[in-house]
């Protein structure tokens, strides 16, 4: 299997520095598969083409431990495939998450690309290449291989010869290769579990969500099991921002203080988490789900924090957070860092900190994702402390401008009772080595209890 990818950008051995592959070092890795050879068959400062080829070895694809194929005479060693994308993926993994750090600006800049895959399984077509790659920003070429070019007639091959141009960051175009080139094939070599949605979603990141063909090109590469590409395509639809109109989640709240206190609902949350904060010794702090930012202020004006990152799903919630301390004092504004991912499936940068805030969060999430944000909150990211608030349904009643029967936010999937609330952080607790206390924030009615609920997460080993 070969791929090539060619840049006229100058100096074009730059991209050298891109793949972190010396262009006058030909070097070979041990893969699954067999070998990966990784060569340039021309370096120049005008033009420069680096070179991938997989040496698959069938035999050990047949008997080895993986047993990849079915038997010795196959298409799976010869043509381009999920077997050339894991190598991709291996051989290339720096370059494809963007890291440069003898030109890291070159890294984050696009260059002239072309690439080419000279014999790459297309069960669809050529139209289909040009419906994954073009709207990408890539000029499509994929001219059919027939099935014996020594004998007229016999027509087309399932093969395409495929050839791309556009003008990309290198970690870019090798992403969009990693996950499209089995998508064409529309096969995998191996076996498919839950893991392979969060690769999808790690290297579609910033372009798969809006994807016109996003459901074509998660349903082939989840090898077409249902509940995996039902969990990416729930992801992939939290994580789009939407341009017509605000996200919900941003939208104004029905109800924003209680009966018979001056003071919002809201600053008393934030006080009731900061206190917790606080008393647990935290220092290093997650906001999860920020939202504009209101929380991440509370926790810059205490220099306790000394390290504070807000994570948000909305690119304009971000914004908005941003544009709220871009005036901060430089003493301040180094403290916190914002960050855009989705709390429903695994970021290995969030883990490692003290604490971890969900405040006014999981009520935004449909319930069957409840399972996914408790599997990358309390079982990746692991925080020592994790202060969840959520509203209490039971307290409704008291609001007199909302209507019966109304949920408190248009965004709001659900409502808890004090009763679902406590069961469902009892489960969470108990599956991943927590305790939990329960505390009322905000006037406690002795009838309906506050009107918000907070639960405290205190990991059981630092207890």
């Amino acid at each position: 299997m070969l791929i090539t990818v060619t840049t006229d950008h100058e100096p074009a051995t730059d991209l050298g520095f891109l793949l972190h592959k010396h262009p006058d070092r030909a070097q070979s890795f041990p893969v699954a598969a067999g070998t990966a050879h990784v060569f340039y068959p021309a370096a120049g400062p005008e033009e420069c083409t680096a070179a991938l080829l997989l040496e698959v070895d069938p035999v050990e694809l047949v008997r080895g431990r993986h047993r990849a194929l079915g038997q010795y005479v196959d298409d799976r060693p010869y043509a381009a495939g999920s077997l050339l994308a894991v190598a991709l993926g291996s051989v290339l993994r720096t370059a494809m998450n963007g890291r440069c750090d003898a030109r890291p600006e070159l890294a984050a800049t696009p260059i002239p690309l072309r690439i080419r895959i000279p014999a790459l399984p297309c069960r669809g077509g050529a139209d289909l290449a040009v419906r994954l790659f073009g709207p990408l920003g890539w000029q499509v070429r994929a001219d059919p291989v027939p099935l014996d070019p020594r004998l007229p007639g016999t027509g087309e091959s399932r093969y395409v010869d495929l050839r791309l141009s556009g003008t990309l960051r290198v970690a870019d175009a090798l992403r969009h290769l990693y996950v499209l080139i089995p998508v064409l094939d529309d096969a995998k070599h191996y076996w498919v579990g839950a893991d392979e949605v969060d690769k999808l979603l790690r290297a579609g990141d910033g372009w798969l969500a809006e994807h016109p063909e996003r459901e074509l090109i998660s349903d082939r590469y989840l090898a077409h099991r249902r509940a995996y590409v039902r969990s990416a395509l729930a992801q992939l639809a939290e994580s789009g921002d939407p341009d017509d109109e605000l996200d919900n989640a941003l939208a104004g709240p029905v109800v924003t203080e209680v009966p018979d206190r001056s003071e919002p609902l809201a600053v008393q949350r934030r006080g009731s988490v900061l206190a917790v904060l606080r008393s647990c010794g935290a220092r290093r702090v997650l906001d999860l789900g920020c939202g504009d930012g209101a929380l991440l202020a509370d926790l810059l004006a205490d220099p306790s924090f000394v390290e504070v990152v807000g994570v948000d799903v909305s690119a304009r919630a971000l914004a908005a957070a941003q544009r709220r301390f871009r005036r901060l004092p430089e003493h301040q504004r180094s403290r916190l860092s914002l960050r855009q991912s989705a709390l429903t499936y695994v970021d290995d940068s969030l883990a490692g900190y003290d604490a971890a805030a969900l405040v006014e969060v999981v009520e935004h999430l449909d319930p069957e994702r409840l399972p996914a944000l408790e599997r990358a909150v309390f079982g990746a990211a692991r925080p020592a402390t994790v202060v969840v608030t959520t509203p209490n349904v039971e307290y409704n009643v008291l609001f007199e401008n909302l209507p019966s029967g109304c949920l408190r936010h248009p965004d709001h999937r659900f409502e808890w009772t004090r009763e679902e609330f406590r069961r469902w952080a009892g489960g969470v607790a108990e599956r991943h080595g927590y305790t939990t206390r329960f505390l009322p924030v905000g006037p406690e009615d002795p009838t309906v209890g506050p009107p918000t609920q907070l639960a405290v997460f205190t990991r059981a080993e630092v207890s």
